[in-house]
């Protein structure tokens, strides 16, 4: 229990915090999220470079998308992004209304090559979830996830999936810029994590008073056996 309780405090305090502003360098996506497994909480928002060719059948509409408090729809993208090799979720700009995302999602599908070779910048989030999609359109989607939105793409390949999505810095097809403020700095203490090492320590009391409640009937035990012998040989 002590080992535990120590364990768990040391991973409370953040002993070397990332830099103030760290997020906002560039770094290759390759060091930062690797396909299929879930991003660290210091890289979450981290502004990332990658390149890749885009999918042209998979411009994909997601709704409830906010820009500065105002509900619109974000157009998405299918990046086939070339290292690693892995297939990439990336909202590509803001439409305020469906129908100028869906027709700026039309035209991205044709004026897209396939083969072009692009490089972009953005910043990474983290898988939003899927969610249930509305009983008025169950084609609509709501939250901003790869899991939802691969379900959708028509070209997937043989290609690993990242987890999380990329906002680009530079918006196509004509749409609006996304909103896409830095990542909070956050605390250098994890409460939750103290909070766990202090229920080791109330484990490590009641395992102490159940040891001592346990000791004590068998001492008692044996003195009242004892005092039954003496008894019966007076």
């Amino acid at each position: 229990f002590a080992w535990l309780g120590q364990w768990q405090l040391a991973r409370a305090v953040d002993t070397a915090p990332r830099e103030e502003g760290a997020t906002e360098q560039v770094m290759p996506i390759a060091e930062v999220a690797v396909p299929g497994e879930y991003l660290t909480d210091p890289l979450i928002g981290q502004r990332v470079e990658v390149s890749g060719t885009f999918v042209p059948s998979d411009f994909i509409v997601v709704a409830s998308r906010y820009n500065g408090g105002v509900e619109g729809y974000w157009v998405t993208a299918h990046l086939r992004a070339v290292d690693p090799d892995a297939s990439l979720a990336v909202a590509v700009g803001w439409a305020a209304s469906r129908d100028e995302a869906d027709a700026a999602a039309e035209a991205l599908s044709q004026s897209t090559d396939a083969n072009e070779v692009v490089t972009l910048t953005g910043r990474i989030v983290a898988d939003e979830g899927p969610v249930p999609p509305p009983k008025s359109d169950p084609w609509e989607i709501t939250r901003m996830s790869p899991a939802a939105l691969l379900s959708r793409w028509q070209d997937i390949g043989d290609t690993d999936v990242y987890r999380q999505f990329v906002v680009a810095d530079d918006p196509m097809g004509g749409l609006a810029d996304i909103d896409s403020p830095a990542p909070d700095a956050g605390s250098a203490v994890n409460w939750l994590n103290i909070f766990y090492a202090a229920e080791w320590v109330i484990f490590a009391g009641f395992a102490f008073y159940l040891w001592y409640r346990l000791a004590k009937d068998a001492w008692e035990k044996e003195l009242e056996e004892l005092a039954d012998a003496e008894a019966v040989d007076a």
